[in-house]
């Protein structure tokens, strides 16, 4: 059914009395990063090793017509990417920033808006949603943009101007508070690029702000001498966006598609003339019984050889155009796994065999997330919103944000020294910390996010010495969390400490060279003392003798050593209000 204009406008004007409608899928999945964790004991065990046969058994292959690829000594199968070495780069940056900015941040409804808002109102007589099931974006998109049969996220995309965007000052105020590596959004599971496209019409140079987003910020990065990393999160677009086929179940409005199954026909006199919605929502299939992130066929509709090379092409593109140093992946594995892994096969060898190409050697990073410990060889793990248990042997990133990915007006940000802690965590494991700082939707992060970014800037001026360049010791830590009984949603531990941090809590790392050892404390103690059990006397984690300790970004203190550790007192006149480190030499 299609309504005319005249029609249309008309019924918009009750659009008020739709709040309580019901939609097509009410019970949809919620979005990973957002499911409530609950505490599971674990113990504290490296994961097991994965049968060999099991772990190389490729996926069966279509027929897929892919470009040829960067010459060199990678190739499309697991067994040549296990050679991959994480560049030196990678391994000392540990703290880098990501700008999680994009066409849903229009909205600043928080994160998944251009699937909620496709995902119906509440029901009838219930409490107000708050950004879990949906509605939300449902009721706020009637508000702001018009009903999704008419003013679909096309819509919202088209009002996204970026008219505060300057990546030279944000790049250079993330470098100063200490990132070391700067990611920018290239697409979301929305499908739109902030770049300048070939093969995706809906991009941020034609549609928006009218800017090649993505060549900014790569020119900000370049200018402030920072490696310059993308995140790609398109391959989902498929399946994510199916809710978009839907319509309303009654109202004035029932029945009528949400805009996801429009054509380029259908925009004649319209502002989005001459351009196919299809290339946007990709919705001219059947759609699956629900979302499924291993694209399980159970559930999952299964997208066709055009989308799968469309994927290639754009983000082959993206990495020869705008030649990032790291490309993440918001994917299992690889880009459609479970599908095909061709495609994301053959971008590794791709960026690898460029990379040293470029450099002589291979200097790319590429992550993704639930690896095996055979894949964890081929690029760099990825836990999105959690940690390792234990030190890994391969270098690996956590992806947190400050509050959520998209900027979000209610929702509260966690603190300064949280973030601290955990970047302490972290690299005591072999990890890097990449934090998501979210942009409103003219291109600056709010006076809360500029506050939290400046304390972590602070502390890090004082303390990276024993953050950056480091690499990991005998053991992480020591204190009552280091068991890790809080289980991560993508793997591994949570982010989120449940338990109150006390003083006896410490994470190490050490220096490259492997003479100088930091003990990062994680609590401040009331009394002024700090006892590192670690390093007993006799202990065989330093059997020999210790010469001094310091406090990082201060001088020399006074200590003593027995059988039940080191006992380091702190200056009377000590100031730290969060973490900090002491530097321990023979």
């Amino acid at each position: 059914m299609k309504l005319h204009p005249i029609q249309a406008s008309a019924l918009l004007l009750g659009l008020a009395l739709v709040a309580a409608v019901a939609q097509t899928n009410p019970q949809d999945e919620i979005p990973q990063d957002e499911i409530p964790q609950k505490e599971v004991p674990q113990k504290e065990v490296p994961q097991k090793e994965v049968p060999q046969k099991e772990v190389l058994q490729e996926v069966p292959p279509i027929h897929l017509t892919l470009p040829p690829i960067a010459d060199g000594p990678f190739k499309a199968d697991w067994s040549s990417l296990t050679n991959y070495q994480t560049p030196e780069w990678f391994r000392d940056a540990k703290f880098g920033i990501w700008a999680h900015w994009g066409a849903a941040s229009e909205a600043e409804g928080g994160n998944w808006y251009a699937r909620r808002m496709y995902q119906g109102p509440p029901g009838r007589n219930q409490p107000p949603p708050v950004h879990r099931d949906g509605s939300c974006a449902y009721t706020h998109h009637l508000q702001h943009y018009g009903h999704p049969s008419t003013a679909g996220f096309k819509d919202v995309a088209h009002q996204w101007k970026a008219e505060q965007f300057d990546p030279d000052q944000l790049v250079a105020f993330y470098k100063e508070n200490g990132a070391k590596y700067f990611m920018a959004l290239a697409n979301f599971h929305d499908n739109f690029d902030n770049w300048n496209s070939k093969y995706q019409p809906w991009n941020s140079v034609n549609v928006g702000p009218k800017k090649d987003v993505i060549a900014a910020w790569a020119a900000a990065a370049k200018k402030n001498n920072l490696p310059f990393g993308v995140s790609v999160h398109a391959s989902y677009a498929w399946s994510w966006y199916e809710v978009a086929q839907g319509a309303d179940k009654d109202g004035p409005l029932a029945g009528v598609p949400y805009d996801g199954k429009l054509t380029k026909a259908d925009g004649k006199g319209q502002w989005w003339d001459g351009l196919d919605p299809q290339d946007l929502y990709a919705q001219n299939h059947k759609p699956g019984a629900r979302m499924d992130w291993n694209w399980d066929p159970k559930f999952s509709s299964t997208p066709d050889a055009a989308y799968l090379e469309k994927f290639f092409l754009r983000t082959k593109q993206l990495w020869d155009d705008y030649k990032p140093d790291l490309i993440y992946f918001d994917d299992h594995v690889l880009p459609l796994h479970g599908v095909t892994d061709q495609i994301g096969l053959t971008l590794a060898a791709h960026f690898y065999n460029s990379s040293i190409q470029r450099h002589g050697r291979n200097e790319a990073v590429m992550n993704t997330k639930k690896l095996n410990e055979m894949q964890r060889q081929a690029m760099v793990y990825d836990i999105e919103r959690g940690k390792s248990e234990v030190i890994l042997p391969q270098p690996w990133q956590t992806d947190i944000c400050l509050g959520n990915w998209f900027y979000q007006h209610d929702l509260k940000y966690k603190s300064a020294p949280y973030f601290i802690n955990l970047l302490a965590d972290i690299v005591s494991k072999n990890g890097n910390l990449m934090l998501s700082v979210p942009l409103q939707r003219g291109g600056q992060p709010d006076a809360d996010a500029i506050k939290i970014v400046s304390e972590i800037g602070a502390w890090l001026k004082v303390n990276g010495e024993a953050i950056y360049a480091t690499r990991p010791w005998k053991i992480f830590g020591e204190g009552f969390s280091v068991t890790g009984d809080e289980k991560g949603h993508s793997g591994g531990q949570s982010d989120v400490q449940k338990k109150p941090l006390r003083a006896v809590e410490i994470r190490f790392t050490q220096s490259k060279d492997g003479k100088t050892l930091f003990a990062i404390v994680l609590e401040i103690p009331k009394d002024g003392k700090v006892t590192i059990k670690s390093l007993a006397a006799n202990s065989p984690n330093w059997p020999g003798k210790i010469g001094s300790v310091e406090l990082v970004g201060g001088g020399k203190l006074e200590f003593t050593r027995d059988e039940t550790g080191v006992h380091v007192a702190l200056p009377g006149e000590f100031a730290g209000k969060t973490a900090f480190a002491l530097k321990i030499r023979p």
